[in-house]
């Protein structure tokens, strides 16, 4: 997703993650002029720096302390980007543990079904005054800037949201982004990691409404704030981050389900 959307090879984008990329081989992947194509990345969400001859992503410097992650959750009414569309946003941008934004609207859509309202209770008569998708994805973006994207099962998230703005005509995100469920597989040892199941094991969000945006994002926000707690202190800045949520071990899941067995006490 990003490697194409940054018409760079996987090597090179590992290179700006840890090792730096040397000038020779950024200007033999692409046509532009290098400082346009640093400042258009940059207005897609991704800021690219050089530091003592090699260019790096941003995020290699800066502290969990300092970094800004924006928390994001959408709902749609179906899972197909050619025939569905986002119905609701809801973002928190969150600095050194603070929720200091939040961001959350409907999306105006004329068709959506009696399944997805029963999901998530919204329905078309609901969006009727809602702005459209081009206006929300709009100042959506605007809030984003070039945080750190963060979601529940990140790659549909971002990608629906990406590949929406290219729909109506913006350009795809480049965000780095962190996905919160492969990140408490590493550092919250469950039974299993679907948001409401950790929401209910963990009782991170008690007020939660499972399936409306904001509500998702404030477990997500819970979570996140419990999985950070659990790093080690050898992660000290975003792309240290990133990769331990990539590339650690998984904790053991225990053979039965805690929940179940609580249940089954109380009969």
């Amino acid at each position: 997703m990003l490697s194409n959307d940054l018409h760079l090879d996987a090597k090179s984008i590992h290179k700006l993650e840890s090792k730096g990329l040397c000038l020779e081989t950024l200007k033999r992947q692409i046509n532009e002029d290098i400082d346009l194509s640093l400042e258009l990345w940059h207005a897609q969400g991704l800021k690219i720096i050089k530091q003592n001859g090699y260019f790096y992503f941003e995020t290699k410097f800066i502290s969990l302390k300092k970094a800004e992650f924006c928390i994001v959750d959408i709902e749609t009414n179906g899972s197909k980007i050619d025939k569905h569309q986002i119905i609701e946003i809801a973002a928190v941008k969150v600095v050194n543990g603070v929720i200091i934004q939040r961001f959350e609207s409907l999306v105006k859509c004329k068709d959506i079904n009696e399944h997805i309202t029963l999901i998530t209770g919204i329905s078309a008569k609901d969006t009727k005054n809602a702005p459209t998708l081009k206006n929300v994805l709009a100042e959506f973006k605007l809030f984003l800037g070039d945080s750190i994207f963060i979601a529940h099962d990140v790659k549909f998230d971002y990608k629906f949201i990406s590949l929406s703005m290219q729909k109506i005509g913006q350009e795809p995100l480049l965000n780095r982004s962190l996905c919160s469920l492969a990140l408490a597989e590493r550092t919250i040892e469950s039974y299993r990691y679907a948001l409401s199941y950790l929401n209910e094991a963990l009782n991170l969000h008690p007020d939660a409404t499972h399936h409306r945006a904001m509500s998702d994002v404030l477990t997500t926000y819970e979570l996140f704030m419990l999985s950070l707690k659990n790093v080690g202190k050898s992660i000290r800045y975003v792309e240290d981050l990133i990769k331990y949520s990539k590339e650690s071990k998984r904790l053991k899941r225990p053979k039965f389900d805690p929940l179940k067995i609580k249940e089954e006490d109380l009969l």
